[in-house]
């Protein structure tokens, strides 16, 4: 898992002499024609020979995978070992819809990938490789498994799937190595858990990261996280999960869907314990995601932490938390029982909560376990909490047990059965400059147990 490096050695003699350092090696640069057996034989060859090398794909070409990998059944190419660059120039990789199933690629703990301007699509894991000798049946990675070094650029993956009985995470990407995706989209692909016990999960409809992970100026939209019916199991992170030292930047997530009917659905973006790193957002969008948990309990539309999170200049619009029949929370943003989330300069707008026969809690903002919320200078626009024939409350926000401290920032217009603007259940919830008005019915419930805040 950790960074392939190439020393440099400077030896001093004794006195004044310098020994000089052996010439470079050069990257060897190979042009692949549009044939699966020649990019084979290339990525064989690759990893065998000294030096990095760069793998020119024919532009355009659609490299149509049939069979697994030799010796390697769960990948459709072979292992990526060495330093390796595929130069795509817009190529796709294809797993054939009627081959057997297998992932795209693997990346293993010595390799390192530099993947430009390549599609990948249509993988379907069926183990994974980092986690598998720990815990057997787990699935990960239906596009692309890391363990050790990787690179994406200007790249697409497309209808990648990871599917366990056990437990799956990553329908595109998972990465438990090092990884930077940039200007890279992510789109219609899915985790699934299939098994019929309780308690098992789906992470990561998109990319799932056990390892440090950047990604910038990318779209992952209309991805999927889905569980067993009435198995009581978690659907989570239908765009991003973390799980370790994460920095996302001006990247939009959007209309992904995470579905658990009977069981916890979770967030677009997520993060949680254990995780030693915090997860940072900064800039671009997560908008227009969903939540649906019938019969169980919907966790966050748009964002969800169970650990350490940054958000900042973040636009979190158009989100959904959805429980007929169950528990909603958190339309915008959800902070778990041990997350601890800085949100600075945001717009919370237009998010919804909505549990007919149900609780629904926190359109915009929600509090409810014992975490830690410090929010400062942002909006908190238009958010909706509704639950005909049950519990509607926090439009702006829901607050219990934690600690929530406002600073700087309007709460305006947003709608509930009661708290339009704020409702404190419990906890320590302190305001400091904040504006908080026309928010219907009220702007504060209950009456006197929010200080500085009327109406």
């Amino acid at each position: 898992m950790s960074r392939r490096h190439v020393p440099a050695v400077l030896g001093l003699v004794a006195g004044a002499l310098v020994a000089l350092p052996a010439p470079a090696a050069h990257a060897a640069t190979v042009n692949v024609r549009c044939s699966v057996p020649d990019l084979i034989a290339a990525i064989n060859a690759a990893n065998t020979a000294p030096g990095p090398a760069t793998l020119r794909l024919t532009s355009k070409c659609t490299y149509k995978l049939t069979a697994p990998a030799t010796g390697s059944p769960g990948n459709g190419l072979p292992r990526i070992s060495s330093e390796i660059t595929i130069d795509g120039r817009d190529a796709t990789i294809l797993r054939d819809p009627k081959a057997p199933k297998f992932r795209i690629l693997f990346v293993t703990g010595t390799g390192d990938l530099t993947l430009n301007r390549t599609t990948i699509k249509g993988g379907f894991a069926v183990d994974c490789p980092f986690f598998e000798e720990q815990v057997p049946g787990i699935v990960c990675g239906g596009g692309i498994s890391n363990t050790g070094t990787m690179k994406v650029n200007r790249s697409r993956f497309v209808g990648n799937t990871a599917r366990s009985d056990v437990f799956a995470q990553g329908g595109a990407i998972d990465s438990p190595g090092t990884a930077t995706v940039s200007k890279t989209e992510v789109r219609g692909n899915h985790v699934v858990y299939s098994g019929t016990a309780a308690g098992g999960g789906a992470a990561g409809g998109a990319i799932a990261n056990d390892g440090p992970l950047t990604l910038t100026g990318s779209r992952l939209t209309d991805n999927t996280a889905t569980v067993t019916k009435d198995t009581e199991s978690f659907a989570f992170g239908a765009g991003l999960i973390s799980f370790a030292e994460t920095t996302v930047e001006h990247t939009v997530i959007s209309k992904n869907r995470a579905f658990a009917p009977g069981g916890f659905a979770r967030a677009a973006v997520s993060n949680g314990i254990p995780a030693p790193g915090r997860l940072t957002v900064t800039g671009g969008a997560i908008k227009d995601n969903t939540s649906d948990a019938p019969d169980g309990f919907a966790q966050g539309g748009g964002i969800a932490t169970n650990a350490l999170m940054t958000v900042e200049e973040v636009e979190i619009s158009g989100n959904r938390a959805v429980a007929k029949n169950g528990t909603a929370r958190g339309g915008g943003i959800r902070v778990g029982p041990f997350g601890t989330l800085d949100l600075t300069g945001s717009r919370v707008t237009g998010n919804t909560v909505d549990a007919p026969n149900g609780t629904a809690q926190g359109g915009g903002l929600d509090n409810p376990d014992g975490g830690t919320l410090t929010a400062t200078g942002n909006k908190v626009l238009r958010n909706t909490v509704t639950a005909r024939g049950g519990t509607a409350q926090g439009g702006g926000l829901y607050h219990a047990s934690g600690t929530t401290t406002l600073t700087r920032n309007a709460l305006t217009h947003n709608r509930a059965g009661d708290g339009g603007g704020i409702f404190k259940a419990s906890g320590t919830l302190t305001l400091d400059g904040d504006v908080i008005r026309d928010n219907q019915p009220n702007n504060c419930s209950p009456t006197g147990t929010i200080p500085g805040c009327t109406g």
